[in-house]
């Protein structure tokens, strides 16, 4: 089966947990990326033969065996060492033999040391640590072996995710920046690659981290192009190779080496010269201060032609100047800069005018703060393009700094705000002035003095919502406020006549309460109309759609296909107004990317396709503790394509039905429990054995049992007697003669016509808790025996549920093997894809009549009280407190 990413988090975070303790976190990444690489290609090698530039084989396939000295270079090998002494020492010597084998990858995979007992410890608990993380990547969803290589970016969304997961842990840096993913597809989309028309052109990163944004550049493209990049940190210049790899990107080449003391990309005719390239791609350290390190003699005329030369202390200029001396002529580049490039002054200043000048600046995109690991300056995307700058008239500037979302102590771009950026830079867009402008020369140069700040062409911010003195002082919800919701009034005319009153030209009255402000715009037939439309338009999008969704195959290109229809949806709603196509947008990739597209890859990537619907997987956990610690074990189980929950609402409504009355019943039940203890005294002796509000069947009798211990009858002392010695009754002969002279006995007779101990403390537990419970205890003990008998009814209401579940649990299961072709098609497609789409265009729909009912509520509330009322009102109150302070005894004057 095709991995999921959500399998392969959980398997790296699993990894993560066994290498705590020994090393910092940063250095997690080593280890785990070293392991996914080795089980990537040995997967991938295994099944397809994939690798035909990469020697990957085990021991016993080696063609030049040597049982000494050699050993093999596949994952296989290291799961022969599972459990061995020489564990470390054992995986450190394949992962060198796959280098020998691959002279490309020496370097690059043996950094990480697995012999390490500083890092991984010594002795049996190294043996068991490698062991379980070798245990991990071998688990059966971790299968690379069906992944298709397009669009595969396991190692680049595995470093991120480390990244992420480790950035506040770790507290610093370490030197290292990645490019988040969304970033990365911005720069690829914007830089004019995929408009590229020459098969030799060549496209470089300079500060090339673990390589994902150079293979978003490359995979932007039409067709394969060199791609080049440099990384100064020799480990990651080690991921991004292997990224490389893993991407089949063999026309990629990865230089370990500092960008400007030492760039690695030089004419090959002329060294004292750089490299050009056609198109570059970069998010370079923010504010490098020892950018000029060893430098001298190696300026390669970078930094010549601008006035003067970046400051010292920081290179931000410097990795712009580097950029621009490697382009062409006609050379195109994105790259990514703190905001202060835009204004910043001094020399960086005479350096921003020479660029200007030039026009080769094509635009300018702000960028939200806090969206990068190890860094939460706010950045800006400079789009340079040599082309035709010497016709330019200006710059094209978007302010995105406000389209993003809170995601842990990160800002993160949601797929509709790339969506925007990219469609409205490459397509020019200028309908909402607050958002896009193209800005002339003469503006910048002339009116702002070549200053690119953002804030200085684009104002993005929100309009005052401004105070109405007039309205404060005699009523009413000022005209121009109302008609500030314009928006609304043009699609539901009649809603505002039914909501609001004008008493004059310049003011409004509320027709209705504040509390049936919502239900009066459900009402609206304008209202019901508009949401009609949107069913109409999610119909016709699911018309256009359902015939390539129900016949995914092999030849399906997962990236393609969500590309259409995303580009269909947004055709459909654009002509509705108050909905944002964004948004409709934003639901769609989001449960793409949740969800839809591991759905997708699995059935193009598996022979058995849409079949695949017919299959369950167990859920397995870890055990965490006793004999068995470490083993998995079985908790659950969940359609591999279908959620069962589908399942069991499409055949199995009426066992839903009888679950949910039985779970109704327990909640019914627990609730009389729960008034039943709060309603008892402090001091009554259900109180005492409460906890939190809660109680235990077992307390409540041992309650009841010391409560009533030591009453006493005539007939409790009798049988007393007898349950010290049982020998008085143990015959039939015995037993007779017994009752003739102890009648009182009688009673604990057995319905077996025996006395027995049990039988004896049944009759003492009806005597002391039913018949001769004495007055001062009688409350107690019939609040005792209610609450017991609401826990009792708790317990069993609960066996029901628990059968009536495993019951269905097991119908649902046996269900999946049977779904017919055409059920597999509806379940999925419709009732999970579509429905699940739906229902997040239809919270776009609730939206709109709350966010219109928030701001009439807010608007009547603000002026529902008028400043004569409010006097009137503190004059009352302020009476009413003197009065109070009289009769306590308090005067002023």
């Amino acid at each position: 089966m095709a991995v999921k990413k959500t399998q392969l988090y959980a398997s790296l975070w699993a990894s993560c947990d066994k290498l705590r303790g020994g090393m910092d976190s940063s250095e997690y990444k080593d280890y785990i990326l070293t392991l996914l690489f080795m089980k990537y290609v040995t997967d991938k090698f295994k099944n397809k033969g994939a690798y035909e530039d990469i020697k990957v084989f085990d021991k016993a396939h080696d063609k030049d065996p040597d049982p000494e000295k050699r050993t093999g270079c596949s994952f296989d090998d290291f799961i022969a060492l599972k459990g061995k002494k020489n564990i470390g020492e054992g995986m450190d010597k394949i992962i060198a033999r796959l280098a020998d084998e691959n002279t490309d990858l020496k370097g690059v995979i043996d950094i990480a040391h697995f012999n390490d007992e500083k890092k991984l410890g010594s002795g049996k608990e190294m043996v068991d640590k490698l062991t379980d993380l070798i245990s991990i990547f071998q688990r059966p969803e971790l299968d690379f072996s069906r992944n298709k290589a397009e669009g595969d970016d396991i190692i680049g969304d595995a470093y991120e995710y480390l990244m992420r997961k480790f950035a506040t842990e770790s507290g610093k840096s370490k030197g290292q920046f990645y490019t988040p993913a969304e970033v990365s597809r911005i720069l690829a989309n914007v830089v004019g690659i995929s408009r590229c028309t020459d098969t030799s052109a060549t496209v470089c990163d300079p500060a090339c981290g673990s390589g994902s944004l150079l293979i978003r550049a490359i995979d932007a493209a039409p067709f394969p192009i060199m791609g080049y990049g440099q990384e100064k940190e020799s480990t990651t210049a080690g991921l991004a190779k292997m990224n490389a790899v893993l991407h089949r990107k063999a026309e990629i080449t990865i230089k370990s080496g500092n960008t400007f003391s030492n760039p690695q990309y030089l004419d090959k005719s002329d060294n004292s010269v750089l490299e050009r390239f056609d198109y570059i791609v970069a998010n370079p350290p923010f504010s490098m201060k020892n950018w000029r390190d060893g430098i001298a003699g190696k300026e390669y005329g970078r930094f010549e032609g601008y006035g003067d030369t970046p400051p010292e202390k920081n290179g931000d200029y410097a990795w712009l100047m580097h950029i621009l001396k490697a382009l062409k002529s006609d050379g195109k580049a994105a790259v990514i800069l703190p905001h202060g490039v835009l204004f910043r002054g001094n020399a960086e200043a005479t350096i921003r005018e020479s660029i200007i000048k030039k026009h080769w600046i094509k635009g300018i995109i702000s960028l939200p703060a806090n969206l990068f690991y190890g860094t939460g300056i706010a950045a800006c995307v400079l789009v340079i393009d040599k082309e035709g700058a010497a016709n330019r008239q200006g710059i094209f500037m978007i302010d995105a700094s406000r389209g993003c979302v809170k995601d842990g102590n990160k800002n993160r771009l949601r797929e509709r705000d790339i969506y925007r950026i990219i469609t409205t830079f490459n397509e020019q867009i200028t309908t909402d002035p607050k958002y896009a402008r193209f800005v002339p020369n003469d503006e910048i140069e002339k009116k702002n003095g070549y200053n690119l700040n953002i804030t200085r062409y684009i104002d993005s911010t929100d309009p005052e919502d401004i105070q109405d003195i007039y309205a404060h002082i005699h009523g009413g919800i000022p005209a121009v406020d109302i008609d500030s919701l314009s928006k609304y009034w043009e699609v539901f005319p009649s809603l505002k006549a039914e909501l609001l009153t004008a008493i004059s030209d310049k003011y409004y009255s509320l027709n209705v309460e504040h509390e049936n402000i919502r239900q009066t715009i459900y009402k609206n037939a304008e209202f019901s109309e508009y949401g009609e439309k949107l069913d109409e338009a999610f119909a016709a999008w699911k018309a256009k759609e359902y015939p390539a969704l129900s016949t995914l195959d092999e030849d399906v290109s997962a990236r393609e296909l969500i590309v259409s229809l995303a580009e269909d949806i947004l055709a459909e709603f654009e002509h509705l107004t108050l909905i944002d196509k964004y948004d409709v947008y934003q639901v769609l990739l989001a449960y793409w990317n949740e969800v839809m597209n591991d759905d997708v890859s699995l059935i193009i990537s598996e022979p058995d396709g849409y079949a695949n619907a017919r299959a369950t997987d167990n859920i397995e956990e870890e055990i965490t503790q006793g004999k068995n610690k470490g083993e998995m074990k079985v908790t659950g189980w969940e359609g591999r394509l279908i959620p069962k929950a589908i399942v069991i609402d499409t055949f199995f409504r009426e066992e839903k039905n009888a679950i949910e009355e039985a779970e109704n019943i327990v909640a019914e039940t627990e609730s009389q429990l729960v008034d039943l203890i709060e309603s008892a005294d402090e001091e009554s002796a259900l109180a005492d054995v409460a906890e939190n509000g809660k109680v235990k069947a077992k307390d409540i009798e041992a309650q009841i049992v010391e409560l009533t211990s030591t009453i006493e009858t005539e007939e409790t002392i009798e049988l007393d007697v007898i349950r010290t010695d049982l020998q008085l009754v143990n015959t039939k002969r015995r037993l007779e003669a017994y009752l003739v002279g102890h009648p009182l006995c009688k009673s604990a007779v057995n319905e077996n016509g025996k006395i027995t101990k049990s039988s004896i403390d049944y009759r003492l537990h009806i005597i002391r808790t039913e018949e001769c419970v004495p007055e001062s205890l009688q409350d107690d003990v019939n609040q005792l025996k209610a609450a017991l008998d609401l826990c009792s009814k708790v317990s069993d209401y609960n066996k029901v549920v628990k059968d009536l579940n495993k019951a269905l649990d097991e119908k649902c299961r046996a269900r999946y093997e049977v779904l017919t072709d055409d059920e597999i098609l509806d379940l999925l497609v419709n009732k999970k894809w579509f429905d699940s789409i739906f229902s997040g265009i239809n919270d776009l729909y609730t939206a709109i009549s709350h966010c219109l009912t928030s701001r009439i509520i807010e608007l009547a509330e603000r002026y529902e009280n008028t400043l004569p009322e409010l006097d009137k009102e503190t004059i009352e109150y302020e009476a009413k407190v003197k009065s109070h302070l009289e009769r306590m005894g308090f005067k002023w004057e």
